[in-house]
């Protein structure tokens, strides 16, 4: 079963996944940021320490189906967050938008390929962006856009999405 948690920054998302997966000792964590500054360095951190010691994590910025695919098929997976992964794609082409477009296309669907043949829950943690204010920057509203087709994509093939908001889980499609 694929479960889309979408919600704003700091609502919850990462929690709430961390719940649904609750005491499964067999858990695969895809963590998907950089460490490009010490903020983020330290929100890593302050993630990690949330998990138990016994998940395994996988850290991987880019391909995230090659890295689900080594998964043995009874772990629950994790994969926080598409937010960053979506980011991480437009920026290895941010030289020709267009391309970064047919690439974030191209991962999702060979994501979405991969979770459907598995047998044990997949949670996906992704930011909803698009309630907020318009993007000063025409690579801020690209990417604004991209993430929102790719959770729009991703939600088509979940079971189960929830939007959260000030830690509330609504169901959206259950």
């Amino acid at each position: 079963m694929i479960t889309l948690i979408l919600g704003g920054a700091r609502a919850g998302k990462s929690r709430r996944a961390l719940t649904l997966a609750g005491d499964e000792r067999t858990v695969a964590f895809v963590a998907t940021a950089q460490a490009f500054d010490d903020d983020m360095h330290e929100r890593i951190l302050l993630h990690r320490a949330e998990r138990p010691s016994v998940w395994q994590t996988i850290e991987v910025p880019i391909d995230v189906a090659a890295a689900v695919r080594g998964i043995a098929p009874a772990s629950t997976v994790i994969i926080d967050c598409v937010t960053l992964w979506v980011s991480n794609i437009l920026l290895s082409h941010e030289s020709d938008l267009h391309s970064a477009q047919a690439a974030v296309e191209a991962h999702v669907t060979s994501l979405i390929t991969v979770l459907r043949q598995r047998s044990a829950p997949t949670l996906l943690v992704s930011n909803e962006v698009g309630l907020g204010i318009v993007p000063s920057t025409s690579l801020g509203r690209h990417y604004r856009d991209l993430l929102g087709r790719a959770n729009a994509q991703l939600a088509a093939a979940a079971e189960r999405v929830e939007l959260l908001v000030a830690g509330l889980p609504l169901v959206l499609k259950s």
